[in-house]
């Protein structure tokens, strides 16, 4: 398979930027480069404001991929954003253009580029065993030892809803939870060799980054773009609520949250979510940090 390049690192790091200068490069050298964005929240219509989604005249200039790709009422597992992201890859090479994926999304990432499965299931059967285990945790943890003894051996035994989990995908599969499993112990491509750029700006510099942005959100139009989610036909999906700021901005909205701390709630929250992204990325030997314009000469060619 061909090449596939990649930007990825935590909330303000620069990702979006770096990558349109990438692929505006690229393309006038007569390579033809496309977005994919591996993120998610980008990928619903109506959260640009929040999301600092691609511009329509940047979309226009260099042709993005799952961008307002959903209604803000649609969930969207994690197996259906890998099946998502695989198509969109498999349609920028099919027109010989190089997929550039871009996202902050560890997870994501991880599901769009490596051979991790997801199992089925079922909200009854969770249900049921739920409440059969709900007050003998060790002893559905026992049970799973003797069925799943490498899933086991990787849950602690008092995480209920693990040892759950992994009873739930027995009885619906037949399959142990452990053969699922061990895509997360491997960082090996499935989508063609990757040329990965990791950005992580110090953590005072990213900081004062995220301060900017959530006061650019809120400047930028954020409770007006709130009000006309809350007056949609349908409620936020479970997924789309997620995205920072929204509940903020409803927290305004309602009188439970003073405007002007607005900002300042975002930007704690978004610090947070950076922390976690990062703790993602440096799990990935693939992920080591790389200064922006080293970057851009590696993945621009020159």
């Amino acid at each position: 398979m061909s090449e596939v390049l990649a930007i990825v690192g935590p909330t303000a790091s620069g990702k979006s930027a770096l990558a349109l200068d990438v692929a505006r490069q690229r393309i006038a050298a007569g390579r033809p480069t496309e977005l994919v964005a591996v993120d998610a929240f980008t990928i619903y219509r109506g959260l640009d404001v929040g999301t600092a989604s691609p511009s329509a005249a940047e979309r226009a200039e260099v042709v993005h991929h799952l961008v307002d790709a959903l209604d803000p009422w649609q969930e969207l597992t994690v197996a259906a954003f890998q099946r998502l992201a695989r198509t969109a890859i498999a349609d920028v090479r099919a027109r010989g253009a190089t997929p550039l994926l871009v996202g902050g999304s560890g997870l994501y990432w991880r599901a769009v580029v490596d051979d991790l499965r997801f199992p089925p299931t079922d909200p009854t059967v969770r249900a049921r065993l739920e409440e059969h285990w709900r007050d003998h945790p060790l002893e559905a943890h026992a049970l799973l030892a003797t069925r799943d003894p490498a899933a086991a051996a990787r849950i602690d035994p008092s995480n209920l809803r693990r040892t759950v989990r992994a009873l739930e995908v027995l009885e619906l599969t037949g399959v142990r939870f452990s053969t699922f499993d061990d895509g997360w112990q491997r960082f090996a491509s499935v989508v063609g060799t990757l040329t990965v750029a990791y950005l992580e700006p110090d953590g005072e510099e990213l900081r004062e980054r995220i301060t900017t942005r959530a006061a650019a959100m809120v400047a930028g139009g954020l409770l007006d773009e709130a009000r006309a989610l809350r007056a949609l036909p349908r409620p936020l999906s479970r997924t789309a609520a997620q995205a920072i700021g929204y509940a903020e901005a409803f927290a305004v909205l309602d009188d439970d949250l003073p405007a002007g701390q607005l900002a300042t709630a975002i930007a704690r929250r978004t610090w947070r979510y950076a922390r976690r992204q990062r703790a993602w990325f440096r799990a990935d030997p693939r992920c080591e940090p790389t200064d922006p314009v080293d970057a851009h000469r590696r993945l621009a060619g020159g």
